[in-house]
């Protein structure tokens, strides 16, 4: 599987270069951008586990620039991680949580810290992706699964159904050990997107028990 892309956005080179060197240890591919406008350009062509966003920037500030990413159908769910150098108190810190942001870290923060919040998200998004190659694999089986049934009966299809059901049942423990494993967590946007996740496989899980022979009768 191809790694997860994090996208850092800071006006100051030297601000990039600290954060390369503290999430380096994820080994993701990790993409530079020296402003709000280069992060929007970065985001039209690729996808990112998470974004780290400083909020003072000349021109687009962090603020703005996380306004037209959660304006963006293609990038609103992208979890963001205000990054700002002046606290300016719980006002301020609110309006970063308005704007979207998942978390809000004043510098200078700790490495530890700030590498544990990204890991998290990195392992999500990694997650999710496998999920819907799952999900989608899944589907195409369904689908099969459908014609199979039409043309040759209820029984003949059972052992595909088993198999799809045993391979549902697989992902579906992965998704609810994630759930789990964030429910206590104070990373309350991962929380939520994971569950989120997990809910879409309740779908999947009534679509197929609809193949079974009988089910339009039970």
């Amino acid at each position: 599987m191809q790694k997860a892309k994090i996208l850092l956005v800071d006006d100051r080179p030297e601000n990039l270069l600290a954060l390369e060197a503290i999430l380096s240890a994820l080994d993701q591919t990790l993409v530079r951008a020296a402003s709000g406008e280069e992060a929007l350009k970065a985001l039209l062509t690729d996808d990112f586990a998470v974004i780290l966003l400083d909020v003072q920037m000349p021109g687009m500030d962090g603020f703005e620039t996380a306004a037209h990413i959660k304006r963006r159908e293609r990038t609103r769910d992208i979890p963001i991680i205000f990054l700002t150098a002046i606290n300016h108190g719980p006002h301020h810190t609110f309006r970063g949580y308005a704007a979207g942001a998942v978390d809000y870290i004043s510098k200078p923060f700790d490495p530890w810290v700030l590498r544990a919040k990204v890991s998290v998200f990195v392992d999500l998004y990694v997650k999710n992706c496998q999920l819907k190659e799952q999900a989608a694999l899944l589907r195409l089986q369904l689908d099969d699964g459908r014609q199979s049934n039409g043309r040759q009966g209820g029984d003949s299809a059972e052992p595909l159904l088993a198999e799809l059901s045993a391979r549902l049942a697989s992902v579906e423990e992965q998704a609810e050990a994630l759930t789990k494993q964030l429910g206590d967590s104070p990373e309350t946007g991962a929380a939520a997107t994971a569950a989120h996740l997990e809910r879409k496989l309740v779908g999947l899980r009534a679509a197929l028990e609809a193949l079974r022979p009988g089910a339009e009768q039970a």
